[in-house]
């Protein structure tokens, strides 16, 4: 039985061995679902060093390696279709935040990661965000905390709609956060603290105030303290 047992396991790692080395499993499809057409095309045009190799060596840590340069791209996982399909599920990046910077322009994602750059700016109705020039922007990489990251985790959350005009801009400094409308009254969020509650506020008052007539010669609603939040002009 010893024999017999120790003939068997030699068989099946033969057989394992056979299949690693071997065109048997090799990768002959990637098919990928999620993100764009655009993103699935750079997904697979970076996987294609997989072609040919055998599905039983492919890794989640090599392809999330070959696939991390793109900046589209939050992550991956993927699963062995045999005999030789790879497929690939990917979660991808979304433009929440315009960045500016003298002439140039990117579409920021949801976690402050530079996407792309903007060639026509007038035609995104995304928030901007006005960065000096000493910052310094590269595609694929993400912002620093105070000049983009916190900017963009503000924004992330509100739906289209949600406020009249949307949000035309974004200021953020060390101190506080503060959104500027299209109607020109400015949300003063203070930190990312309660973000949804101070959101939620925020709304209330400006839709209430604007039944009353009361916002609309009103310069901001600071809710950075959104138990008492405060209806301001500029010079008060």
């Amino acid at each position: 039985m010893v024999a017999v047992g120790a003939g068997v396991l030699a068989l099946a790692g033969g057989a394992y061995a056979l299949a690693r080395e071997t065109s048997l499993f090799a990768v002959r499809t990637i098919a990928i679902s999620g993100g764009s057409p655009h993103v699935q095309a750079e997904v697979r045009r970076a996987l294609t060093p997989e072609l040919g190799r055998s599905l039983i060596v492919i890794s989640g840590g090599e392809i999330s390696r070959l696939v991390a340069p793109i900046p589209d791209v939050v992550s991956v996982r993927f699963d062995r279709a045999f005999p030789h399909t790879l497929h690939v599920t990917v979660r991808a990046e979304h433009a929440v935040l315009l960045l500016r910077q003298r002439r140039r322009s990117w579409v920021v994602s949801s976690r402050g990661r530079v996407m792309a750059p903007v060639y026509h700016p007038r035609r995104s109705k995304l928030p901007r965000l006005w960065l000096p020039a000493s910052v310094p922007v590269s595609v694929g990489e993400r912002l620093p905390l105070y000049d983009g990251s916190l900017a963009a985790a503000a924004v992330a959350p509100i739906a289209p709609g949600v406020f009249h005009g949307g949000v035309r801009s974004v200021v953020s400094s060390t101190t506080a956060l503060t959104l500027v409308l299209g109607s020109g009254t400015q949300i003063r969020l203070g930190d990312l603290g309660d973000l949804e509650l101070k959101l939620a506020v925020a709304r209330r008052i400006i839709r209430v105030g604007t039944a009353e007539g009361v916002v609309a010669s009103t310069a901001y609603v600071d809710v950075s303290v959104p138990e008492r939040p405060v209806l301001g002009s500029p010079n008060s």
